[in-house]
């Protein structure tokens, strides 16, 4: 074990540890309001363990070698005692799993029987990424005193809600991680999960949608079945949404998210509640995609550096409540707030024969792209939940190269632009059906004419068949477009299968069985001014 400690250590770039010798208890029963028992494993340093600080994890992923090596042994050697627990219903916990949903309950009988071991010493932080973000979310406006930070990595108050819009269904994250959780349990299930990648592609063009669980696992998932039927704000949802006690949370909170991760618009939304409330919050946010070694390492040396700092009664080092990494430029930089101050809006216009500039628009014709569903727009990078394909940024020539994919791009540009912040899109359109999907993304080409994506976003529409105004809300950023290079902005009408396919009709996504293929338009004239709207830095 003490090759894989160098390992993690050179990893997550952690310092030196106070030990290596570590022991631990296995399967400790914990006892839940409604006589279920859930299992924990608790790892502490075997010399000099009296009285340390609890590093608290609850998982719906296991307590096996993988969580030991990366979640609790870096804890462990370094001045934490860490206990994982296991949700209810998953590896060896009793009741029946029913995901994101039992979590606030458990969660508070689980705080309320560790300060009651006689092992603990009197002072806990809560850690973990994704899932083991929310279930901290799902607590924190009721812990115990005893209880001195949380540490949320790429997650949030709402997680599956994000992906549920009607008007933005995000269909590749939710169904993925249903299928993975549904089996995680099996034999070998890290190979089946990337076996099953290569399949889902095709998997989720079944029709109807509502089979395609079956297509997958051989029977219906109640999850699954869910969140195809059930909008994000459905009551059905309300037990897992936790957004109204965000205000509420007063423990010292570090949340940790990146600029590709699918969570990171509701990761800003909570901050900035926390911040409006007055609380003790930082945010650090890296250029990292959902699953990153990276971000891994920055929240084991936040839990290290601020949290294990509160557990000990102790000020964590000074820095800004911000710290955000500059895309383009390469760099860490500290603000003040999210979004940070010095940026305003700079509308970019849409121009005939494929121009970007801040000039209005002149009397033009509009562009016009055919798609069709059966043969859907592809995901290019961005926000992905994938271990076959890579998400973040990567480039976009060959999706540009596509018919049904528009550019517009600006010449090159004389001078840096820094942009930070909410990034949104109005795009004046019309389809040929009046259901149609409008799809923006800002990338940046540079000198070679490799367009690589920024931020993206998309809307469903409904009356699309006139000409309307379209809002699309991107993924926020912070982005440095270095002088000589161009400024780019996508529009189609897809990302599959990020985004379930929009099949023309009208007919709910999980009964529909008809696909229509579209003509839509894209208007840039003084009457219909389509741009993408950035928040720019200011010239000092």
């Amino acid at each position: 074990m003490n090759l894989i400690s160098h390992v993690v250590e050179r990893l997550q770039h952690l310092p030196p540890p106070l030990t290596r010798d570590l022991g631990s208890e296995r399967d400790l029963k914990v006892p839940m309001r409604d006589g279920a028992v859930l299992l924990a494993d608790r790892w502490f340093p075997k010399a000099g363990r009296k009285g340390l600080p609890t590093a608290l994890i609850r998982t719906a992923y296991g307590r096996g070698f993988l969580d030991a090596s990366m979640l609790a042994r870096p804890l462990a050697e370094r001045g934490f005692q860490v206990l994982i627990v296991s949700s209810r219903g998953t590896f060896g916990s009793g009741g029946a799993f029913d995901p994101l949903r039992c979590e606030r309950e458990d969660g508070l009988d689980t705080l309320d029987w560790v300060v009651e071991q006689p092992w603990f010493g009197d002072s806990m932080i809560l850690t973990g990424g994704s899932y083991q973000g929310f279930t901290q979310w799902a607590v924190a406006d009721q812990v115990p005193p005893q209880v001195k930070a949380i540490i949320p990595l790429v997650s949030n108050s709402a997680l599956t809600l994000d992906f549920l819009h009607q008007d933005r269904f995000s269909l590749e994250v939710p169904f993925s991680w249903g299928i993975s959780v549904a089996g995680q349990e099996r034999p070998l299930s890290m190979l089946r999960v990337l076996l099953q990648e290569r399949r889902l592609e095709r998997v989720l063009r079944t029709l109807p949608l509502s089979q395609a669980d079956v297509a997958m696992l051989g029977r219906h998932d109640d999850y699954i079945q869910n969140i195809l039927t059930h909008d994000s704000d459905d009551p059905f949802w309300a037990a897992l949404d936790h957004r109204d006690r965000v205000a509420d949370i007063t423990v010292p909170a570090s949340l940790i998210g990146g600029w590709y991760d699918f969570f990171l618009p509701g990761q800003l939304r909570d901050f900035h509640v926390l911040q409006e409330a007055g609380r003790g919050a930082r945010l650090t946010v890296g250029p990292w995609p959902h699953a990153s070694l990276e971000a891994g390492g920055v929240a084991a040396r936040e839990a290290l550096d601020f949290g294990l700092a509160h557990a000990r009664g102790e000020q964590p080092p000074e820095r800004a409540p911000v710290r955000l990494f500059v895309m383009g430029e390469d760099a860490w930089r500290d603000f003040p707030s999210w979004p940070p101050p010095g940026y305003r809006p700079q509308r970019l216009h849409l121009q005939p024969a494929g121009a970007l500039a801040t000039d209005p628009p002149p009397e033009s014709d509009p562009d016009g792209y055919h798609y069709d569903p059966a043969d859907p727009t592809p995901t290019v990078g961005g926000m992905r939940m994938t271990m076959t394909e890579k998400a973040g940024r990567v480039d976009n020539t060959k999706l540009e190269a596509r018919p049904d994919v528009l550019t517009y791009t600006t010449a090159a540009l004389e001078r840096d632009v820094e942009v930070i912040g909410e990034v949104s899109a109005e795009i004046w359109f019309r389809s040929s059906l009046p259901y149609a999907d409008m799809f923006v993304r800002l990338c940046d080409v540079d000198e070679q004419g490799r367009s690589y994506n920024v931020c993206d976003g998309l809307i469903s529409l409904t009356g699309a068949d006139r000409t309307s105004c379209a809002t699309v809300r991107l993924w926020p950023t912070a982005y440095r477009f270095k002088r000589g290079h161009r400024i780019r902005v996508q529009v189609s009408s897809g990302a599959f299968p990020r985004y379930n396919r929009n099949p023309g009709t009208g007919e709910p996504r999980a009964t529909a069985t008809t696909l229509r293929a579209a003509d839509q338009q894209i208007h840039h004239d003084p009457q219909h001014p389509s741009a993408v709207i950035l928040p720019v830095r200011q010239p000092e």
